[in-house]
C-alpha cells in the first residue's frame, strides 16, 4: 500500500548574512532564540549541529519522540535533516543565499511520508496554511533574536 505524501516549501528574509544566520540552525543554539524549543542530543562530535549528528525531539503536535539526523551539512550554504517517528518520515532542507551584504534568503522545504493512519492524519493536519503560520512564527523569532540577540516569548 502506498501512503501518503506532501511537500511544503517557505521562503524566509532574514535579517543578517548567511553567515550569521546558519550557526542558529543547531539543535543547540536554537534554544537561544526559540522559547519553546527542546530537544535531546543523542550524537555530535562537536557539542553542536555536524553532519551526521542526532538528536531527538518531542513535541506533542509532532506526534511520538522525532528522531533526526543531519544528512547535509555545508555551512553557510545548506542544511538537511531526515526526521522520522512512529507515524511520519520527513526530508527536511534549508538553503540559505545571500540578497545582500545584510540580509539571507531562506528557502525551507519539507517532504513528508504517512507510515500508517496516525501518519495520513497528521499530513491532512500540516495544511499549507498551517505551515505557512508555523513557518511565519519562526521567522519572527529569528530576525527578533538576529537584531537584537534576544529570545521573543513566544
Amino acid at each position: 500500500m502506498r501512503r501518503s505524501r506532501v511537500m511544503r516549501a517557505h521562503t524566509m528574509r532574514l535579517d543578517g548574512p548567511p553567515e550569521r544566520v546558519f550557526p542558529l540552525l543547531c539543535p543547540v543554539r536554537e534554544h537561544e532564540w526559540i522559547e519553546s524549543w527542546a530537544c535531546e542530543m543523542v550524537f555530535s562530535r562537536t557539542g553542536l549541529a555536524e553532519l551526521d549528528c542526532v538528536f531527538q525531539t518531542d513535541f506533542a503536535d509532532d506526534g511520538p519522540v522525532d528522531t533526526w539526523v543531519i544528512s547535509r551539512y555545508e555551512p553557510p550554504d545548506r542544511l538537511e535533516f531526515v526526521r522520522i517517528n512512529a507515524v511520519r518520515a520527513m526530508r527536511y532542507a534549508i538553503t540559505l543565499s545571500r540578497e545582500d551584504e545584510t540580509h539571507t534568503r531562506a528557502d525551507w522545504r519539507q517532504v513528508l511520508t504517512s507510515l500508517n493512519v496516525e501518519g495520513e492524519k497528521v499530513l491532512k493536519a500540516l495544511t499549507p496554511e498551517v505551515y505557512a503560520e508555523e513557518m511565519e512564527t519562526l521567522e519572527r523569532l529569528l530576525n527578533h533574536f538576529l537584531a537584537t540577540g534576544e529570545r521573543l516569548a513566544e
